[in-house]
């Protein structure tokens, strides 16, 4: 048996990138005037409604999808060109990102027309977004572990359980759960289905949890004998993991992965331009040979996940290399600040790190933890 490598094909940009790029430029400077690198460093944890219909109105939500969705059938690189302009701006996608990024997706490859028909166009034009409910209480990143279950009764399902660290479920209209319908057995992967879910429904109580930055964006979500139609299971019965792999595939491969430190990466390079000695300089163009070779490996993933493709295990290594050198850009600015100065109290690159500094030790939790990643990573590998 030959070996398991991993497989990052050149994902060449369009020609037609050039202008695309300059035209989303151009709506940011416009909308983002003013606003400062400390604000924008919120990015896709910043959730603006007003701001995501914006962008679907310029067709920049559901690129990729059929037009008879709400779509607009550009390539998956158009899609990626214009996700990196806006990370890299610091613009608040938090509303549409998980619709757009992977819940869109999963319907188109494993929905119902029904369920495509009646979310999908709602996406791409900004009016419903999205959550995801799988992590569990007593699970976490081992999604193998979820207990919350789905029982058909009378032609509906009944759905019981509690997810947690759902993140904006208290400003979402659908979620997409993770359920056991059946006993696994031997195997902990089968049976395991996905549903659709209308929120605020009876039976389900959300409750928002203040992160240590204070911020509210993830919730505890209890199912108290939800009912939902037949029809919410999506796909088939038992194919909850096969739709999982290819979901986290999508979320894990993005430039989100490689861009959430960027308004202070951006912040850093003003700084070395007046800087009095090299130290900020020469930790610039350290940072941007790193991520001139991340984007590349994500753009290669993120073009075989939205062509139909599971590249799962390079999904993987992108998040846990991208993660790690998001997190290195706080802690290394930090390194060069003075000790004894009071961040918030300083210029604008100090205020940004003042935030980032404490919120990017999320970035290894979100979308699987390190120590889940580097499973995966060797098990694909045949190293474990």
């Amino acid at each position: 048996m030959s070996p398991t490598t991993f497989k990052f094909p050149l994902a060449a940009f369009p020609e037609n990138i050039a202008e695309l790029r300059q035209e989303v430029r151009e709506f940011l400077g416009k909308e983002l005037r003013g606003v400062p690198a400390h604000a924008r460093a919120r990015s896709w944890s910043g959730f603006d409604p007003d701001f995501s219909r914006k962008l679907a109105a310029k067709g920049w939500i559901g690129m990729t999808w059929p037009r008879r969705y709400g779509g607009h059938e550009r390539s998956p690189l158009e899609r990626y060109a214009v996700i990196e302009e806006l990370l890299a701006a610091g613009a608040p996608v938090c509303a549409h990102w998980t619709a757009d990024r992977q819940s869109g997706p999963l319907l188109l490859r494993f929905g119902t027309e029904s369920q495509r028909m009646r979310s999908l166009p709602k996406i791409a034009s900004g009016e419903i977004f999205f959550c995801i409910g799988m992590s569990e209480p007593n699970a976490g990143s081992d999604l193998a572990a979820v207990s919350t279950r789905a029982v058909m009764r009378g032609g509906r399902w009944r759905l019981t359980g509690t997810k947690i660290w759902t993140t904006n479920a208290n400003r979402s209209q659908r979620m997409i759960v993770l359920a056991r319908t059946r006993d696994p057995g031997q195997a902990r992967h089968a049976g395991l289905s996905q549903f659709l879910v209308e929120l605020p429904s009876p039976g389900i109580t959300i409750r928002p949890i203040t992160d240590f930055v204070g911020e509210r964006e993830f919730n505890e979500v209890q199912f108290d004998d939800a009912i939902l139609d037949e029809d919410a299971l999506i796909g088939r019965e038992g194919d909850g993991w096969k739709q999982v792999g290819a979901e986290l595939a999508l979320e894990r491969s993005g430039p989100e992965r490689i861009f959430s430190s960027a308004p202070l990466l951006m912040e850093l390079m003003r700084e070395a331009t007046t800087a009095s000695d090299s130290s900020k300089s020469d930790l610039v163009a350290k940072l941007v040979a790193q991520l001139w070779i991340l984007r590349k490996m994500s753009a290669s993933v993120a073009r075989r996940a939205m062509l139909g493709e599971n590249p799962a295990l390079e999904a993987a290594l992108v998040k846990d290399l991208g993660t790690t050198f998001e997190q290195s850009i706080p802690m290394e600015s930090h390194a060069l600040v003075d000790p004894n100065s009071e961040l918030l109290d300083e210029g604008e690159f100090e205020r940004t790190l003042a935030y980032l500094l404490p919120f990017s030790r999320t970035y290894s939790i979100r979308g699987g933890t390190r120590e889940i990643l580097r499973g995966v990573i060797a098990k694909g590998l045949d190293v474990r």
